[in-house]
């Protein structure tokens, strides 16, 4: 997840005990995460940008899948809420 961590993927990690060399796992298919979501479009909200309410960790497939459409939105805040 990069060499220098911003701190939303800093606050996932750190609330969820991970390091950044940790398998992390997709919330939603349990593949190895590539990416820190915000869930709630981080430049719309920006109060949200470093909520771990609004992070959930994804795989590439399904970051693409179901990351950036607003039809999946409240579909992905209940899976999140499940992990919290």
């Amino acid at each position: 997840m990069g060499n220098r961590m911003v701190k939303y993927k800093r606050t996932y990690l750190q609330y969820f005990g991970y390091s950044k060399q940790d398998f992390i796992p997709c919330e939603l298919c349990g593949a190895q995460a590539v990416d820190i979501h915000h869930i709630e479009n981080r430049k719309q909200r920006k109060d949200l940008e470093n909520d771990i309410n609004n992070l959930m960790a994804l795989c590439r497939e399904c970051h693409l899948e179901y990351g950036d459409k607003k039809r999946h939105k409240e579909w992905l805040k209940i899976k999140h809420k499940e992990l919290l």
